[in-house]
């Protein structure tokens, strides 16, 4: 299931961003030759009007192959008037930005549709939307502790933690939690409810997961839960689509810059394998979750889509801007190779996070 939802998620954000430039490249009457899923080679196509829609091999990715994109594709004079290539600079530009927009349209849906669900969110106000029917919940497990080894999971809600000598299960807070922990190096039993059931397990904590206190391996937060209705629910979803974008901007310019310095952590990157681990993760606390990641990974995608690499829509983007300043085209030869290059390297340095997702898999 979690693998299929990996690749439903994936699919539909292609399939969006894609369809951005489809859609805007029909508007203006360019004519599209191909709508592919994945990267060549081809598995399976059929022909419909004048494009053709595939499936191919590479299913991390998408394009769109636009008539006159390829500047040297030769063209007949009867078919300069649906050339990419011959439209205004403009018009150029918004066929390459619609599908960045598609994303954070989608997102902003996504999210949207999280809170009239009911999105999980910790205690305070949120967006401006004040948190309801807080209760300390775990949201994080650290692997090979005694917690991960109990059963416990990120989502599970504490109502009492006890030893036989003690108990608390009154107003509960991460505080008084952990203090109660750390102050108990004895078997222990911690009743919590997972989907409304009620379970308990028995498990001790131990040193060396925090320095200098006796621990069980989770992280607590007081979670609650944002639920709207659709008109509330539509602009709020604005509001954190776009802090979230803001949020999102800065950590991959922060990550740019500390590459080109030599100081680019990897630990935090995530390939095709690690967001499928996430995905997995998000699917056992519930459908919000689940649509608010599928949200920031769409975020993600329509903003490093923007970055101004070849083979990248910004890449091409600042191609277009480039022309629009020398007020001619930029030599075919020149943006061919770039492009070429840049996808080659877009590949190897997907193929390297991938690595490092199956590394993390066994050393986790």
């Amino acid at each position: 299931m979690t693998i299929f939802l990996f690749l439903l998620i994936l699919a539909v954000l292609v399939l969006v961003h894609e369809a951005g430039h489809f859609l805007v490249a029909k508007f203006f009457k360019i004519r599209v030759d191909e709508f592919g899923f994945g990267f060549p080679p081809r598995l399976l196509s059929f022909v419909r009007g004048e494009t053709r829609y595939s499936l191919n091999l590479i299913p991390f990715g998408g394009f769109v192959k636009i008539f006159g994109e390829d500047p040297t594709e030769e063209i007949k004079n009867d078919e300069t008037h649906r050339n990419f290539s011959h439209k205004p600079r403009s018009v150029q530009a918004l066929v390459l930005v619609a599908g960045i927009v598609g994303n954070f349209l989608l997102a902003w849906l996504l999210i949207s549709a999280g809170f009239m669900v009911g999105l999980p969110a910790p205690e305070g106000d949120q967006w401006g939307v004040p948190v309801a029917n807080t209760a300390l919940t775990i949201v994080e497990v650290l692997p090979d502790s005694p917690a991960a080894s109990a059963g416990l999971r990120a989502g599970d809600i504490l109502v009492t933690v006890g030893t036989a000598q003690a108990m608390i299960g009154e107003n509960l807070t991460p505080e008084k939690v952990s203090a109660f922990i750390s102050e108990n190096a004895k078997p222990m039993t911690i009743v919590y409810t997972r989907g409304g059931k009620l379970s308990q397990v028995t498990l001790t904590p131990t040193e060396g997961i925090v320095l200098g206190k006796q621990a069980i391996g989770i992280a607590m937060d007081m979670m609650g839960v944002v639920r709207l209705p659709i008109h509330r629910a539509l602009f709020f979803g604005a509001k954190a689509t776009a802090l979230l974008s803001v949020e999102v901007a800065r950590a991959l310019a922060s990550f740019i810059a500390d590459a080109f310095t030599g100081n680019a952590d990897i630990k935090n990157l995530a390939g095709p394998v690690g967001i499928a681990g996430l995905v997995g993760q998000a699917r056992a606390l519930g459908a919000a979750p689940l649509l608010s990641l599928a949200a920031l990974i769409s975020i993600n995608l329509a903003l490093i889509n923007l970055i101004p690499f070849p083979a990248l829509d910004g890449g091409r983007l600042l191609f277009v801007a480039i022309e629009a300043v020398r007020r001619k085209a930029i030599p075919a030869k020149i943006a061919q190779t770039a492009n070429a290059v840049g996808f080659i390297l877009l590949l190897l340095f997907l193929v390297f996070v991938t690595y490092h997702d199956i590394a993390r898999l066994f050393t986790s």
